[in-house]
This record gives structure tokens, C-alpha cells and sequence, in this order.
């Protein structure tokens, strides 16, 4: 199979974290060797210095769109061998293609800030993984969609506001005759984002 091949193209079996060869990648945290696991019955790999949990983009979805996943992670102690104080910011490179990860907070409200790269997955640092579940498991996805509606909602109510009551200016043309203007960018930006 290719890399980055979630099936097997001749059987379609669901790829195995076997096949990625974990002695050969290393923490994007610490560079110790990853360790094949599974944990709530999905393949991960795992440093064992520092606790760090590199998932793959499907199993990443997995765990969070399957409610047994979630509550199987819950049962587990969370690992905590390093505190958020002890942390500093530092991008990391990719377990698969090496490039630097994007680190953005969990559905925007979780408060977890994870290392992604968008075509091969995620890597959590200790305890995040059990963060990431409890929040889920607390309806945190539901607040954040519900957070996404809301300011879709306000923006598009600020843009109506802004289209059915633009600042308009008289201006005479050289007949006497009136024009009205239509708002320019800066009034529209100005009547969207309030400033």
C-alpha cells in the first residue's frame, strides 16, 4: 500500500497502524520512537517518554465521532506526566511528511491547543486526548456549533443592516440634477465589524 492509504486496494481492509512502521517515526515532542498501541479499540501511536499520541486523520474522526470510543478513553486514567505551565509553544514537524503542524484550539472553545497537519493527523500532547474526549463528552461540540451559528447569524445580520441602510451622500452632477452614492468598502466594513 501507498503511504497515506487508508485501504487496501485489492481486499479494501481498513489500513493498520502496523503497516506504518512505528520504530521508524519518531515524537514530534521529544523525537523518541513511537510505539504502536491501541486504546478504545483504535490504533495509535504512542511516545513512552512523553506521553505524546500521534493519531492519523481517520482515527483522530473516529474517536470523536464514536460516543463507545470516547467513553472507553474516559475509563482510562488520563496520562499527565507534563503540566500546561511546563509547556512551551513550539511547532512541530509532521510524523509523516515532516513539514511544520498548525496548532489551533479544539473546536475553537475546547481551550485544548493540538498540533495538526490537515493530510496526516494529530499529534496530542499528555493528557490532551483525555481533554479533548471530556470535552466532547460535555456537549462542547454542541456549544461550539451553536457559537458558529450565532456569529454566522450576527454577521449576516450586520451585512442586511448594512445593505438596507447604507450611508448615502447627496452629490450635485453639473444638470442639478441628484445622485445617491453607494456605501464604499470602508463604510461596509465599518457597519459588518463595528468599528
Amino acid at each position: 500500500m501507498f503511504d497515506g492509504t487508508a485501504f487496501c486496494p485489492a481486499c479494501g481492509a481498513a489500513r493498520a497502524v502496523a503497516d506504518v512502521q512505528a520504530s521508524l517515526l519518531q515524537c514530534p515532542a521529544c523525537t523518541t520512537a513511537l510505539a504502536a498501541v491501541a486504546a478504545a479499540g483504535t490504533p495509535m501511536l504512542e511516545c513512552r517518554t512523553c506521553d505524546g499520541i500521534w493519531l492519523d486523520a481517520s482515527q483522530f474522526e473516529q474517536i470523536c465521532t464514536s460516543s463507545e470510543s470516547r467513553a472507553a478513553l474516559l475509563a482510562r486514567p488520563p496520562a499527565s506526566r507534563v503540566t500546561a505551565t511546563e509547556r512551551r509553544i513550539k511547532y512541530r514537524p509532521c510524523v509523516r511528511c515532516g513539514k511544520m503542524m498548525n496548532r489551533i484550539n479544539f473546536a475553537r472553545l475546547s481551550g485544548t491547543i493540538i498540533d495538526v497537519c490537515r493530510g496526516h493527523g494529530t499529534f496530542l500532547d499528555s493528557g490532551e486526548l483525555h481533554a479533548i474526549v471530556t470535552f466532547i463528552h460535555g456537549g462542547g461540540l454542541e456549544r461550539a456549533r451553536q457559537h458558529e451559528l450565532d456569529s454566522l447569524k450576527e454577521a449576516k445580520r450586520q451585512l442586511d443592516a448594512a445593505k438596507s441602510s447604507p450611508r448615502r451622500t447627496r452629490r450635485s452632477t453639473e444638470l442639478g440634477s441628484e445622485r445617491w452614492d453607494a456605501p464604499s468598502l470602508s463604510d461596509l466594513m465599518a457597519a459588518i465589524f463595528g468599528r
